[in-house]
């Protein structure tokens, strides 16, 4: 029992001083951060700081500092520096100014990741917990959608049925990004005669579909589906087979469209909440967007180059409040929900071009053809898009899909081209 004890001990301490190990347990915290996203908040932020902290015992600090002046990771690095230097002009609370810059400090995590799976083989694994705890999810919401009493969310909430956590944008995001990635290893596997995986793929990508088409979908996901779609049909297919896929979609879109009352009323509601909005300046979702976009090009406009600073979008807002008390006119926000117009309220041209520069240099990260430059590449195409109708890259959930995506797809994608070969040999 003794001999046992000791050599248990000695086990452990030989793991605490080995390199591969802590590298290991960073894996495994990144992992299970992925895999508690579509869930919990909490959860991923304690894996996220649980992995962070595994890093430092055998960071090789001089090697990491050099890999910080690559644009890639520079980039978000610049964007949270000028959040920071943005409190000092800014008119707002200094609880207010400090506030606005928490968002951007998960940019931080993006250059880690980066340099971490630069050097690990595990990056694949990341977006499988991801796609599998996706599919639990999607599993749930049907449960929820029939049984509703399941939920963990009030029943008077907004579209709430079929939400189980979280709400109905995030898990669009979620089910969009997993969806419309599964199509890349599909066609992989159907060109290598792999008929029966393929399959099950396309059956999992279907069920997120059906999912968004009878459960649950944002507008903003049915905007960018196609968008996403084209991406993957321009970069990855002949002419011929994104004919035929896109008579198929459009077949399965007017089926969707004649069977799923919730689609229909989703897609009436952009005419409707507009028209609402327009005549009575009733504060409808697409009514108040369209107020919160003017007003925003009008406080930008006030102060072009630098912008008001750091958190002061609510008290531009406040100020600017006229009308009478039912509408549109009279609403306060802290969040224009366009990314360039949150940027450029607070940080002008100056935020305007970092933030075009660190996607502009994403994107050229993900020029190859395997499934992490795919993946790297869908992450950045659907967060620009979906940015154009919200924050995405401040708020938790979807700011957070850009830096696990960006950063694990990233550092596979470098790996691959130090060592010379793509990221699907080295497992293969």
């Amino acid at each position: 029992m003794e001999l046992a004890r000791e050599s248990m001990w000695g086990t452990t301490l030989r793991r605490l001083r080995s390199p591969a190990a802590w590298s290991e347990t960073v894996d495994l915290f990144a992992i299970l951060t992925a895999a508690s996203l579509p869930w919990s908040t909490s959860l991923a932020a304690i894996f996220n700081v649980a992995m962070l902290a595994c890093m430092v015992p055998f960071l090789d600090v001089r090697d990491f500092l050099q890999s910080l002046k690559r644009p890639v990771c520079a980039l978000p690095i610049a964007l949270f520096v000028l959040a920071l230097v943005g409190t000092l002009w800014s008119e707002a609370s200094w609880g207010a100014r400090f506030y606005a810059v928490n968002p951007t400090t998960k940019l931080l995590v993006l250059p880690v990741l980066i340099y971490h799976f630069e050097r690990s083989s595990r990056g694949h694994l990341v977006f499988i917990a991801f796609l599998v705890s996706c599919a639990l999810l999607s599993v749930m919401s049907w449960l929820v959608f029939l049984h509703p009493t399941f939920s963990l969310k009030p029943p008077e909430e907004p579209n709430s049925r079929g939400i189980f956590v979280k709400n109905y944008i995030d898990q669009s995001q979620e089910f969009t990004l997993c969806a419309v990635a599964l199509a890349f290893p599909i066609v992989k596997l159907l060109q290598r005669n792999r008929g029966w995986l393929a399959a099950l793929l396309a059956a999992i990508a279907l069920s997120f579909f059906v999912n968004m088409a009878f459960v649950v979908i944002s507008r903003t996901a049915l905007v960018t589906v196609p968008i996403m779609l084209a991406v993957f049909g321009l970069l990855h297919l002949k002419w011929r087979s994104v004919l035929i896929i896109f008579v198929a979609l459009a077949a399965l879109a007017a089926l969707a469209w004649q069977t799923s009352s919730k689609l229909h009323t989703t897609i009436e509601t952009f005419s409707v909440q507009y028209e609402l909005y327009r005549d009575r300046g009733i504060p409808t979702s697409i009514g108040l967007r369209l107020e919160f976009w003017r007003k925003s090009l009008g406080f930008f406009a006030e102060a072009p180059v630098v912008g008001h600073g750091t958190g002061s979008t609510r008290g531009l807002f406040e100020q600017a409040a006229t009308g009478g008390p039912y509408q549109a006119s009279r609403e306060v926000i802290g969040n224009p929900h366009n990314q360039t117009l949150n940027v450029a309220v607070q940080w002008g041209v100056v935020g305007i071009i970092i933030l075009y520069a660190m996607w502009a240099v994403h994107l050229l990260l993900f020029r190859g053809d395997d499934l992490a430059n795919w993946i790297g590449l869908l992450v950045v195409v659907q967060n620009v898009f979906t940015s154009l109708f919200n924050s995405h890259l401040f708020d938790f959930h979807e700011g957070w899909m850009y830096v696990l995506g960006v950063g694990v797809a990233g550092g596979m994608v470098l790996n691959s081209r130090r060592n010379g070969r793509s990221p699907g040999e080295a497992r293969s």
